[in-house]
C-alpha cells in the first residue's frame, strides 16, 4: 500500500472518529478537529519515517515515539497539544479500528476457521502475558519512584 492510500485511509478513519466523537461523546467536530489533525499528523509522520529509514522497524513504533515526544511536558507546546487531543475520546478512536478489524476477519473467515481454537489460545496467552508484563513494569517503576 503506497503512502497516498495510507493517508486516504487515515483521513477516512479520522472522519469516522470525529462523527463517533460527536454522536457518542457530544464533542463538536470543529472543537475536536485540531486534536484529530494532530493525531493524523503523528500517524502520517510515523508511517513516512518508517518508509524512509532503512532499518525495518514497524511504523507504530515511530508513531508512539513521536506521540510521546510531543506530549512530554518539557516539549514546547505540549500542554496545548494535550488539550486539543484530550477532546478526541479514546473510544471514538477505537470504533473505526474495530470495524476494520471485523471486516478483515470476515474477509479471511476461511483461514480464521482453519486456525480455530489455536488462535483463541494464543490470543489468551498474549493478553495474559501483556497484562502481567505491564503490571510487573509498573510495579518496578512505581517502587523505584517511591510512589508505592
Amino acid at each position: 500500500m503506497n503512502f497516498l492510500n495510507i493517508a486516504a485511509v487515515t483521513l477516512l478513519t479520522a472522519a469516522l472518529t470525529l462523527i463517533a466523537n460527536l454522536v457518542g461523546h457530544k464533542n463538536g467536530i470543529i472543537e475536536s478537529l485540531p486534536g484529530m489533525l494532530i493525531l493524523v499528523g503523528i500517524c502520517l509522520a510515523g508511517i513516512l519515517i518508517a518508509k524512509v529509514i532503512p532499518v525495518k522497524i514497524p511504523s507504530v513504533a515511530y508513531i508512539v515515539v513521536i506521540g510521546c515526544m510531543i506530549t512530554y511536558p518539557a516539549f514546547p507546546g505540549a500542554s496545548a497539544i494535550n488539550a486539543y487531543v484530550a477532546k478526541v475520546n479514546f473510544l471514538s478512536l477505537t470504533t473505526p479500528i474495530l470495524a476494520y478489524s471485523g471486516l478483515g476477519i470476515g474477509k479471511e473467515l476461511d483461514s480464521f476457521a482453519k486456525t480455530g481454537w489455536k488462535l483463541i489460545l494464543v490470543a489468551c496467552a498474549v493478553f495474559v502475558g501483556t497484562f502481567l508484563g505491564s503490571a510487573l513494569i509498573a510495579e518496578v517503576v512505581l517502587r523505584m519512584m517511591g510512589q508505592i
